[in-house]
């Protein structure tokens, strides 16, 4: 598909990561069209958009006839969210995707994109996890079955401009600047890989590209960070060095050191050849969240 402008269509495009896909996608010069049940706040003036619920299946099909490319970031993401809505994950995470996977079939799209995680074969995440890896299952029977191409995107731990609530980081960066204090409930020895939204969306552009045709590709950061150490730079640049409260516990559905278990199915791992510095990026989210706050 390489330099071939495509009509697209993205599930979830409001949201955090869906938006910047989007904009990536427009960029490129492709016929990007947003469905969502929210209005994006940052639609662009050369994209289409659609109001509607990844539930209802007629619109769904109406929507996906004479689109070729469907992305789907729509979803219960949230994992503590999840963990307390189990049906909704259910309901949103597996039965709305399996709708737009057979609208898919049933119109000959080109290629699916699905966000998924790197939870997605962890013994963590619970029924977040859950929700994913049914649906990686059921997209890889789809394409058994039916021959449906696809590219699963399974995502570490994003940051930055356009995130909210259900965002760690952001939840983090806006308490720092509430209260004057950095929070964070957990284990002194959490890693994570984070990567930059712009860096995501860009790599879940790359994926495209032919190489990536059937394939799960993870897209996380550069490399393992303590938790720990990532706050102690959030501070620095604050030019608070001393304000942690560091409270030692576990957190049920998250895991600590890597997010792998035994894996019967390998996800090849995208690294893009540049990427935002994680300082950058974290000053440009507390700008960000400053930005919201005074909004309100």
């Amino acid at each position: 598909m390489r330099g071939e402008l495509l009509k697209i269509l993205i599930f979830g495009g409001s949201g955090f990561l869906g938006s910047h896909v989007a904009d990536v996608l427009s960029e490129a010069g492709h016929e990007v069209t947003i469905f969502d049940k929210l209005k994006s706040e940052w639609i662009n003036f050369d994209q289409n958009f659609i109001l509607g619920d990844i539930l209802d299946e007629d619109l769904l099909r109406k929507c996906i006839n004479g689109t070729e490319i469907v992305y789907n970031f729509a979803a219960l993401s949230d994992l503590n969210q999840a963990l307390e809505n189990p049906i909704d994950s259910i309901r949103i995470n597996i039965l709305g995707n399996a709708n737009i996977l057979e609208a898919c079939r049933d119109f000959k799209i080109k290629r699916f994109l699905y966000a998924s995680t790197v939870y997605v074969y962890s013994r963590e995440g619970g029924f977040y996890r859950c929700s994913k890896q049914a649906s990686e299952n059921y997209i890889e029977e789809y394409h058994k079955n039916f021959g449906l191409d696809y590219t699963i995107l399974r995502y570490g731990s994003i940051y930055g401009p356009r995130s909210d609530e259900s965002n760690g980081l952001f939840r983090i960066v806006k308490s720092a600047l509430q209260t004057g204090r950095i929070i964070y409930e957990g284990s002194a020895e959490n890693f994570r890989e984070y990567i930059h939204v712009e860096d995501a969306a860009k790599a879940s552009v790359v994926a495209l590209g032919d190489d990536f045709k059937n394939q799960s590709v993870i897209l996380t950061g550069q490399e393992p960070m303590k938790v720990i150490d990532l706050l102690k730079m959030l501070a620095e640049i604050l030019g608070k060095p001393d304000i942690f409260d560091f409270t030692e516990s576990d957190q049920f559905g998250h895991y600590v050191r890597t997010p792998y278990a035994y894996q019967p199915k390998l996800g090849r791992k995208y690294i893009p050849p540049m990427h935002v510095d994680l300082g950058q990026g974290l000053l440009q989210l507390i700008v960000d969240v400053k930005s919201k706050l005074s909004d309100h």
